[in-house]
């Protein structure tokens, strides 16, 4: 500690405890080689992606592509209107899932979060159960197709993953620990309903939770396949999500590519299954590579939200 006198008086100047110019610099290129790190599959992938399967077989995945092409790509978008229409149906599942599960969730996890809720703890712990034991996929099969019937309808596609326990408690203890209850007692003084308290006052606060919640809602609904394969039969092709789309394109390539093993003197369709492949993770990962950007801060909320200790 530094002892600085001025004008008959001292005061006791804190010493920096900033890292060194030398520490920074350790530090940004340690980050950065982490970062260059986990590019360099993603760059490899795209690169094959544009290769040749010649040049695959023959050299092997390279960075830079030895001989350039997109059969893969025309591979994938010669189905017509298949898949345009999947993107389509992956986009509606995707937003209409997303608002409805927030719909859903926020006023389930506000009414928990209140003390003077009578039933909370109980609530509580009867939504912890399915976290802990499942009612197996034949039972949920039977209500959804059966009781619901939702079977062959983009609902069969939102219903089953509109609501998360875990995002629930999530949002529970966000809205427990960031909302003074002054805050909500004024609003009651003041004849403010506990829906538009919920609106008027926790959502905009808890904006931050709120949003990373519809961010891995989003990324959820974005990547689901197993509920068309289970829900969607071949009749209604119309309704297959983007997801399905490509592997239902996958399959066809092997099975195609089996074929050609097996009858090899037989005149085959040869299909490029390497370089295929890569351009399906490439179309599946692009629109999430694209939007990340712009939810990386609330991801960066949505890491410690969760880590709340009541």
């Amino acid at each position: 500690m530094n002892t600085v006198k001025h004008k008959h008086r001292s005061y006791v100047r804190p010493q920096d405890s900033s890292l060194g110019r030398g520490a920074n610099i350790a530090v940004i290129a340690f980050f950065t080689v982490i970062t260059v790190l986990a590019l360099l599959p993603v760059l490899l992938v795209i690169a094959a992606s544009v290769s040749s399967e010649e040049s695959i077989a023959m050299y092997g995945y390279r960075y830079i592509p030895k001989e350039f092409s997109l059969d893969a790509f025309r591979f994938i978008f010669s189905s017509g209107d298949t898949l345009p229409r999947a993107v389509l149906n992956s986009i509606i599942v995707t937003v209409s899932g997303t608002v409805l599960g927030l719909a859903v969730m926020c006023p389930c996890a506000y009414a928990l979060s209140r003390k003077e809720f009578r039933w909370g703890k109980a609530l509580t712990v009867f939504l912890l159960i399915p976290m802990l034991f499942s009612g197996g996929l034949v039972s949920s099969y039977m209500v959804n197709t059966q009781i619901l019937h939702l079977k062959n309808t983009y609902l069969a596609l939102i219903l089953p993953g509109l609501c998360s326990t875990w995002y629930l408690m999530i949002l529970r203890n966000y809205f427990r620990t960031n909302i003074p209850d002054s805050l909500i007692e004024a609003g009651k003084l003041e004849g403010v309903s506990p829906l538009r308290s919920l609106v008027s006052i926790v959502v905009p606060i808890c904006r931050p939770v709120v949003m990373s919640v519809a961010v891995f809602q989003i990324f959820g609904y974005w990547n689901s396949w197993y509920p068309a394969l289970i829900y969607i039969d071949s009749n209604h092709s119309e309704l297959y999500p983007l997801q399905y789309v490509l592997v239902n394109i996958e399959r066809t390539v092997q099975a195609m590519t089996l074929d050609a093993a097996n009858f090899s003197g037989m005149v085959t369709v040869s299909v490029p299954g390497m370089t295929m492949r890569m351009a399906l993770v490439v179309v599946t990962v692009l629109p999430i590579i694209v939007l990340f950007p712009f939810f990386q801060r609330f991801l960066k909320t949505g890491m410690t939200v969760g880590a709340v200790k009541e």
